[in-house]
C-alpha cells in the first residue's frame, strides 16, 4: 500500500516484504490445517486403543473385587434339635414334622 502512495524504492521493498510475509503466513496456516487433520486422526486412533485397554482394566479390577469380596455363603438349613419333644413342640416348629411310617 505504501508503494501506491509513495514512489520510492524503499516503499516498494516494504510492500514486497509485506506481501511475502502474508504468503508465508498462508503457507504456514495451510500446513497447520493438514497437521490438524493428522492430529485428529491420531487422537481418534489413540482414543480407540485407550477404550479397549480401559475396558480390559475395568474387567480385571471387577474380577479382583470378586475374589476379594466373595458372595456370602448360602444359609444353612434348619437343624433338628436333639432330645425328647412332644407333639405340641412339633406343631410350633415346622422343621420337626412327624414323618409318615
Amino acid at each position: 500500500m505504501a508503494a501506491n502512495v509513495l514512489n520510492s524504492p524503499e516503499a516498494v521493498r516494504m510492500s514486497v516484504f509485506v506481501v511475502r510475509a502474508f504468503v508465508k503466513m498462508r503457507e504456514l496456516l495451510g500446513g497447520t490445517h493438514e497437521l490438524a487433520k493428522q492430529l485428529a486422526a491420531l487422537e481418534k486412533k489413540l482414543t480407540a486403543r485407550l477404550d479397549i485397554h480401559e475396558t480390559a482394566i475395568v474387567e480385571v479390577l471387577q474380577r479382583i473385587m470378586e475374589i476379594l469380596n466373595p458372595p456370602p455363603p448360602p444359609p444353612e438349613p434348619p437343624r433338628r434339635q436333639m432330645g425328647f419333644h412332644t407333639r405340641a413342640d412339633d406343631d410350633q416348629d415346622p422343621s420337626r414334622k412327624r414323618r409318615k411310617p
